[in-house]
């Protein structure tokens, strides 16, 4: 249908690891040969896609020479129109990163991991990206022992601290975005959940410049809430950048098509990054299945932007059902807005209410109503 099919004004985004990836993983190797980048450019353009994002490294799957591979990425750029709205440094990788990148206990890895991304960040703002994520995939310990884990925080503000000044002193237009996980591949990662990370980012010297990047998978890995964490993030006003995949439950990171988790999950966060005030790519963070040929990595990038077309236009049918509407005012959704104590009430005001708590203890919220519509509307028996 006309109306699922993707445009860039829909401002999807993929990193070139996703339909780039092997499917190479712990148990067995690669299914799927190197993907050129300048290739998946092309193909996600011709998708309907508006940006693609990519680790220094990414750049280099097939054109190992650094320039050459830069240059043709720029041309394939320009010849399709595609923005680069973030970019990111792989720190993970290199057996070097083994016990971490900013946090690491040997010194001189520190250090080169903080070369690894200037050098990066140039390259990011050369080509116009805005948001540079950092994920600390390595940034963790297996043994509590291992780590002291007050002073690897330290080392962590000390990497944040400084990136934001080169950035400031370069004059760059970037802000920096971290994605929390809980684990995999450390036993335990630092900054683990969009609850620590904002903690963190307080502690800053440019907190305004720090915000969140979180992940569909990884807040579900830990058994959270994944849409109360997008709103905690923009009541903070740090949604700074969001990657959209599924995820089965708490177990290991599943980096599926977006949907093909937990579809009423996904259902509630396209509504609320829909009418919740967020302006940013919609970013696609999942891996091809092992499974699939090279065709197939181009319909299941179609998949993730057609799933999200379909739930945004269920999100909206629900908003506009009269029938919902009522159930919002039933359940006093609408009352929640209101400030407890109205301008100009003191607590005089407060102490003087006529309140009847065994009658209002009896009233029911019809909650089962409400999320009994939502699921009609997401199963397509209403609108």
């Amino acid at each position: 249908m006309a109306e699922f099919t993707p445009t860039p004004d829909d401002r999807f985004t993929f990193g070139l690891w996703t339909v780039g990836w092997q499917a190479r993983d712990p148990f067995g190797d690669a299914t799927r040969a190197p993907l050129d980048p300048v290739e998946s450019v092309h193909r996600l353009a011709e998708l309907g896609a508006y940006g693609v994002t990519f680790h220094d490294d990414d750049l280099l799957a097939v054109e190992p020479d650094k320039d050459t591979a830069v240059a043709a990425f720029r041309k394939a750029l320009d010849e399709t129109g595609m923005q680069v709205p973030m970019a990111t440094t792989n720190l993970f990788t290199h057996p070097i990163f083994k016990d971490g990148a900013f946090t690491s206990n040997d010194r001189d890895v520190r250090r080169y991991a903080l070369r690894k991304v200037l050098r990066n960040l140039d390259l990011a703002a050369s080509l116009g990206a805005r948001t540079y994520v950092c994920w600390g995939g390595r940034e963790g310990a297996e043994s509590d022992a291992a780590k002291d884990v007050r002073a690897a925080l330290g080392r962590y503000k000390e990497a944040l601290d400084l990136l934001c000044s080169y950035v400031l002193d370069r004059g760059y237009d970037l802000r920096f975005a971290l994605e929390p996980k809980p684990n995999e591949p450390r036993g335990d990662i630092l900054l683990p959940t969009i609850g620590h990370a904002l903690a963190f980012i307080g502690e800053l010297e440019h907190p305004e410049m720090v915000g969140l990047n979180p992940e569909v998978g990884h807040e579900q890995m830990a058994g959270l809430n994944f849409v109360h964490g997008i709103a905690q993030a923009l009541w903070h006003g740090k949604l700074f950048h969001i990657d959209l995949n599924g995820q089965h439950g708490p177990k290991y990171d599943q980096d599926l098509i977006f949907g093909h988790g937990d579809v009423k999950s996904a259902f509630f966060l396209v509504d609320l990054l829909e009418h919740g005030g967020y302006d940013g790519p919609r970013h696609f963070d999942y891996k091809p299945l092992r499974t699939e040929d090279a065709a197939d990595v181009w319909a299941s990038a179609a998949a993730n932007m057609r799933t999200y077309l379909i739930l945004r236009e269920k999100a909206k049918q629900f908003r506009a059902d009269p029938e919902v509407q009522d159930a919002l005012r039933a359940s006093r959704v609408d009352e929640l807005a209101q400030p407890t104590l109205a301008p100009g009430e003191s607590l005089a005001d407060l102490w003087n209410d006529e309140f009847d708590p065994e009658a209002a203890a009896a009233r029911g919220y019809h909650f089962t109503r409400l999320n009994q519509l939502a699921l009609e509307h997401l199963l397509g028996v209403r609108g």
